[in-house]
């Protein structure tokens, strides 16, 4: 298997419709996602809104006309978003640093991979496609912990974690890039 990744405008992505809501459905359907194919659909009618966000990005693998994977991301508004799991975010970083190390940075929205082209790279590849390009390093996303895997993924790749939830409580964190000049400055564990 042998997928091309390039840079794609957001109508671009769309007209690859069908096979983004395939890789959506395949590579959230399992645990720890466990996402139906509603979640699938719901996921095509949000990004035809996304792709108008200030800053959007998309990165596009193609196994020939069939897609293997995707990556979107847009530049993080201020006032910091107060939707999805964005309010949890902010409490665990606080208003100042969610301020001067989020907003105005690279939101990696989603990424996703078929699970047949799983440790082949090409999750790396998306992701350092809607990345490379911004000069200031300043790149985050957020993830569930409870996706063990993809928490050890984004690590190998060199992402900070940069919130830690506390037991019990919500499971998402944010995740700073490589090259996020905070990186260093991100709270540990305790």
């Amino acid at each position: 298997m042998t997928a091309l990744v390039r840079p794609v405008s957001g109508s671009h992505l769309l007209a690859h419709a069908d096979g983004v809501r395939a890789v959506y459905a395949d590579a959230f359907g399992s645990p720890p996602w466990g996402e139906g194919p509603e979640h699938a659909d719901a996921y095509l009618r949000r990004l035809r809104d996304d792709v108008d966000r200030p800053g959007f990005t998309a990165a596009l693998a193609l196994d020939g006309d069939a897609v293997l994977g995707w990556a979107t991301a847009w530049t993080t508004p201020s006032p910091f978003p107060a939707d999805r799991c964005h309010p949890q975010i902010s409490v665990a970083l606080g208003e100042h640093r969610t301020a001067d190390w989020l907003c105005g940075a690279r939101e990696v929205d989603e990424l996703a991979v078929a699970t047949r082209a799983w440790g082949t790279g090409l999750g790396a590849r998306l992701l350092e496609a809607v990345t490379a390009d911004r000069a200031d390093g300043r790149c985050w996303l957020l993830t569930s912990v409870a996706a063990r895997a993809v928490v050890a993924f984004y690590e190998r790749e060199g992402w900070t974690q940069a919130t830690h939830p506390a037991p019990g409580g919500a499971v998402h964190a944010a995740f700073l890039g490589p090259r996020h000049p905070a990186r260093t400055a991100a709270p540990r564990p305790l």
